[in-house]
This record gives structure tokens, C-alpha cells and sequence, in this order.
């Protein structure tokens, strides 16, 4: 997992050159053909919780989303469409934390993070996407 200073995100399929994209991930035979394998969001709020809760300092990527956001609720888009930048998403459902994340970071993870650890979206329309770029939920 690194930081990128920005990322294709393609409609339909996922964020180019991630895991996912390239069906290589632990879970991808399981998310075949499922759309909220396509991006994974988490709030930065959320991690710094966890770190300051569990006196620790992971970085946001030892979290394995693709996205980090910072000052707005993922849970609140599930089930609706926002923008992240240029792109339009749908939220599909929670990300919670499961067993091979707990696997690297912790069992405490699965009950600490739980509703917590992000969200599984579809990608509607495709584009890039920065740090600093917008999220914003569409009306509708």
C-alpha cells in the first residue's frame, strides 16, 4: 500500500493497477463481477481514533482502502451517489474490518472498527483523482 499523487479510477471495474483491478487480491475471487469491489474509502478521523485508542501510529495505508477522506461520515453514503472529484461514485455498503486485517494490525481491530472502517463504493463515471479532492454527496 502507498500514497499515489493521483489515481485512474475506471467505471465499472475499479482504481487501475490496484489489487483489485488486476483480480489479484485475497478476496477476489470472492468480489468477482460484484460492483463494491471497484473502491474502498475510509475517514482519516477514524484512524487517527483507532491509533490514539490503541497508543499507536499506523499509517492510513496499513488500513488497505484505496481512498482516504477526511470531514464527512462514509456511513451516510451508503446507498447514495457523491462525487470524489471528477468521479462519480455510489455507495454500496460498509467496509468492515475482517479477519486478514485483523491478521496484520490486531483482533482488536474487528471490534474497535467495526462500522467503522470505511466504505465499499461503485465507480459510476470514471476520472482522476488527487489528495485534496472534493467529496461531495449529490442530491437525489
Amino acid at each position: 500500500m502507498a500514497s499515489v499523487a493521483s489515481a485512474q479510477l475506471e467505471a465499472g471495474r475499479g482504481v487501475v493497477g490496484d489489487r483489485y483491478y488486476q483480480e489479484q487480491g485475497t478476496f477476489s475471487e470472492k468480489l468477482k463481477g460484484r460492483p463494491d469491489k471497484e473502491v474502498t474509502l475510509i475517514e482519516a478521523e477514524q484512524i487517527d481514533a483507532f491509533n490514539k485508542l490503541n497508543d499507536i501510529a499506523l499509517d492510513a495505508g496499513q488500513f488497505r482502502r484505496n481512498v482516504v477522506t477526511q470531514g464527512i461520515g462514509l456511513n451516510d453514503l451508503v446507498g447514495k451517489r457523491f462525487m470524489l472529484g471528477d468521479c462519480e461514485l455510489e455507495g454500496i455498503r460498509l467496509c468492515e474490518p475482517c479477519t486478514h486485517l485483523a491478521r496484520m494490525l490486531g483482533p482488536h481491530i474487528l471490534e474497535q472498527l467495526a462500522h467503522k472502517a470505511g466504505l465499499r463504493a461503485r465507480i459510476v463515471s470514471s476520472g482522476t483523482v488527487a489528495p485534496g479532492a472534493a467529496v461531495r454527496e449529490l442530491e437525489g
